[in-house]
């Protein structure tokens, strides 16, 4: 699955710590995702999508065939 996270947390001109402090997870958490190695919790993509003004769908890309989530 991909995302935009990066961009998205660039646009908002913040840095990753500042995503991970107002997300309550690690910084290192936030570089999983931006690097597409981590999915999230169902949970931890709803807040994203919130932080952002945005449906999880817009956030998150799902890649048809893909059966690893």
């Amino acid at each position: 699955m991909q995302n935009r996270i990066k961009d998205l947390r660039q646009k908002h001109d913040l840095t990753q710590d500042e995503l991970a402090e107002r997300l309550e997870v690690s910084r290192q958490t936030i570089i999983s995702l931006e690097k597409g190695r981590y999915n999230p919790s169902l949970i931890l993509a709803y807040k994203i999508s919130k932080m952002f003004e945005m449906q999880i769908e817009d956030v998150f890309i799902f890649e048809e065939g893909n059966n690893n989530g």
